[in-house]
């Protein structure tokens, strides 16, 4: 990895860039009642700390994912606050970790490289643009039936489980100067919104994220307390973080300003 320039983030404003994406209308996999409001608000409160994205993008097939991580990479600056931000279904296959696009109604063991998007892949492409920070979100670790006889039994050999559910993603971690944070502690289930509700991760992220001049690391340790508070234990956010900065703002905000 290049050098990448200095730059002193307390005195020269960074480009803020953000992709946020929501899939809840599967046309095979289980529904998800909340995901497209996450998304919304997710945007909106991103587009209100001013980064620059073009709105949430819903309910993609995965050839509309694939263009729309494509652009984002290409519109990366060196020097930029990066941030993408996702709900939906994610899952994990041999030793990766997949998010499920719309069209879901043919993966299968042989297919699933080609039919979902592998998260690793597009944070490497993001980092090699050189950003200040890329930060991953990813309210993505709900449970999620991959219909394929082959693929059920490899991954429940795997997890030494007898269902054919896939719960949740593994640990990933990002070359130096990433941020990512899931839902839910590798290989367990979040919850989704019920009554036109955020999902829990989400909710607490809207919560926090735009806390004026707080570091990021603080941000998600409020996120996590949050999460784990309200779920009484049951759901834990895992954050992996190689920041090489000590002070990473997201919002910043002069004193008397509101």
């Amino acid at each position: 990895m290049a050098t990448r320039s200095k730059v002193n983030v307390m005195s020269q404003p960074l480009r803020k860039l953000a992709l946020v994406i929501g899939i809840g209308d599967y046309e095979s996999g289980e529904k998800l009642n909340n995901t497209q409001k996450d998304a919304r608000d997710m945007s909106l409160k991103l587009d209100r700390m001013g980064f620059i994205s073009d709105g949430p993008k819903l309910d993609l097939t995965c050839k509309e994912m694939e263009t729309a991580l494509v652009n984002f990479k290409y519109s990366i600056r060196e020097g930029d606050i990066v941030l993408f931000y996702f709900a939906g279904h994610g899952t994990q296959w041999e030793d990766q970790n997949f998010l499920i696009p719309k069209d879901d109604d043919r993966m299968d063991a042989d297919e699933i490289k080609n039919r979902a998007i592998l998260i690793q892949k597009f944070l490497d492409d993001f980092n090699d643009r050189h950003p200040f920070v890329t930060i991953l979100l990813l309210d993505c670790c709900r449970v999620y039936h991959l219909r394929n006889p082959k693929l059920n039994v490899a991954l429940a050999r795997e997890k030494k489980i007898n269902n054919s559910q896939s719960t949740g993603l593994k640990q990933m971690d990002g070359k130096a100067g990433t941020l990512i944070a899931f839902a839910c502690a590798p290989g367990t289930i979040a919850q989704d919104g019920t009554n036109e509700q955020n999902g829990l991760f989400t909710k607490y992220l809207l919560e926090h994220i735009a806390t004026p001049n707080k570091d990021i690391r603080m941000i998600m340790a409020a996120v996590t307390r949050g999460v784990m508070t309200e779920s009484k234990l049951n759901q834990r956010p895992s954050v992996s973080l190689t920041l090489w900065d000590e002070y990473i703002c997201l919002f910043e905000q002069s004193a008397g300003k509101g």
